[in-house]
């Protein structure tokens, strides 16, 4: 796995330093002040690597703000303990400085994860795992946590996998497709049914996600952020990008309200 950035422009090497201090300065202090008190994870708590994925890591990678179209940082951070993957408890502040920070011009995603997590979903040949271990540029990391050696899945395995996780999930995803419909059909009666209808159409567009990451990556994130699924996606099959239009503003702005639909609906309640 690579350990430069000579293959992206200076302005975005610079944003990555920025987001792997941010990432390490602000991990210090949750386990600091967070919970756990004196038990030895939290006290040894460690960030053993900080990956760069997804596009940026590939180089295919677009900016172009004025057409929509601008690639987010997927990072994985490898955690010593699985305590310390809770997002809420130990990197909400990071994201969430992240987020605000000026000096960083577009969206950060990160996935927190242990090295056991990861080396089991490599010696599965978990398509995901691999293709990070395969593109991956490693950001920080502390010696002496090495990846397990991939074990490749067969064709008849994969299949089944895949089957598996196809079967399971387009069945969710039918059930809220419908519900999603009967509200939307109904939505004139009021302000309330139609925020309840964007939240289970967001649902819908979720579990479709997921439908299609599963099926194809076996792997889905610990996220509810359809922007980062569909970047997930789009980085699976450039195919998927159809979906979602972003040339025309109007385009971009249905995206938009469709992911604050969880949030308008909590503000409602």
């Amino acid at each position: 796995m690579r350990a430069d950035l000579d293959h992206l422009p200076a302005k975005q090497q610079r944003e990555l330093e920025r987001v792997r201090t941010t990432l390490l300065t602000e991990f210090e202090a949750a386990i600091r002040s967070g919970g756990g008190g004196t038990q030895s994870w939290r006290r040894d708590g460690r960030v053993l690597k900080i990956i760069l994925f997804g596009s940026y890591a590939r180089n295919d990678w677009v900016d172009e703000p004025d057409n929509g179209y601008l690639s987010d940082f997927d990072l994985l951070v490898i955690v010593s303990h699985e305590k310390l993957t809770d997002i809420a408890d130990y990197w909400y502040v990071a994201e969430d400085k992240i987020l605000r920070d000026p000096a960083v011009g577009r969206t950060v995603n990160i996935i927190v994860h242990t090295m056991a997590e990861v080396n089991q979903a490599l010696t599965r040949g978990e398509y995901f795992w691999t293709d990070i271990l395969r593109d991956g540029v490693v950001l920080y990391e502390l010696p002496g946590h090495p990846f397990a050696e991939p074990q490749p899945m067969t064709a008849a395995e994969a299949r089944d996998a895949a089957q598996r996780h196809f079967d399971s999930k387009i069945k969710d995803l039918d059930l809220r497709i419908e519900d999603a419909k009967r509200h939307v059909a109904i939505g004139g009666e009021g302000q309330h049914v139609r925020k309840w209808a964007a939240f289970l159409l967001h649902q819908a567009t979720e579990t479709a996600y997921a439908c299609f990451l599963l099926t194809h990556t076996f792997y889905f994130p610990r996220s509810h952020n359809i922007k980062f699924l569909r970047s997930l996606t789009e980085g699976t099959d450039k195919r998927m990008a159809a979906a979602w239009p972003r040339e025309q503003r109007a385009d971009r702005r249905r995206f938009e309200l469709l992911g604050s639909g969880p949030i308008d609906l909590r503000r409602a309640i």
